[in-house]
């Protein structure tokens, strides 16, 4: 049976990865969420109806860790990304309160050197206010636009609220597999 289409979920450390795939899923307790940062330590695959595999990174950045243990990681997360047939797109999400940040250009550059397709999510968007938003969409889409492997699309998420995320379902839904023939 061939490997079923991959959505990696990518970011920095707390920015809501696995928030994001509880509320995508409609299982709250799915991915296993922390308010410390750099809890996902495993990259941990959650197979959605055998249409889709989502796939939870350990986040980059700041992590209540160890330095050695944090780089264990990371270069997991590379090794992962590289080369994998079956990975369709890389959901890179950002905290829409912090913006684009230096972590995440660097992570930007080198989804772009390995040709992986990657959709910008901001998360966190019901925290900000609606003109405030805008601003931060705008300038995530104008930096990604100068991105070779950037989704030309940016999704404005709230896992709380559930904001975002009949668009982000639909997006994912055109990677996924048909349903099984009967």
């Amino acid at each position: 049976m061939p490997a079923l289409p991959e959505v990696a979920f990518a970011g920095r450390s707390n920015v809501g990865k696995s928030s994001l795939i509880n509320a995508l899923t409609g299982h709250a307790n799915l991915a296993r969420v922390s308010h410390t940062p750099g809890r996902t330590q495993q990259i941990n695959f959650f197979d959605l109806g055998h249409r889709l595999m989502l796939v939870d990174l350990p986040g980059y950045g700041y992590a209540a860790a160890p330095k050695t243990v944090v780089k264990d990681w990371t270069r997991l997360a590379d090794r992962f990304l590289r080369g994998r047939v079956a990975l369709k797109r890389v959901a890179l999400l950002i905290d829409s309160r912090r913006g684009l940040l230096a972590s995440d250009r660097a992570v930007m550059s080198g989804l772009d050197e390995r040709a992986v397709s990657y959709l910008m999510v901001l998360t966190k968007a019901d925290a900000l206010k609606p003109l405030a938003l805008a601003r931060t969409v705008a300038a995530v889409r104008e930096e990604a636009a100068t991105h070779v492997a950037a989704f030309p699309d940016i999704i404005a998420t709230s896992a709380r609220t559930g904001w975002g995320i009949p668009e982000l379902r639909a997006h994912f839904a055109t990677l996924a597999l048909g349903p099984p023939a009967r």
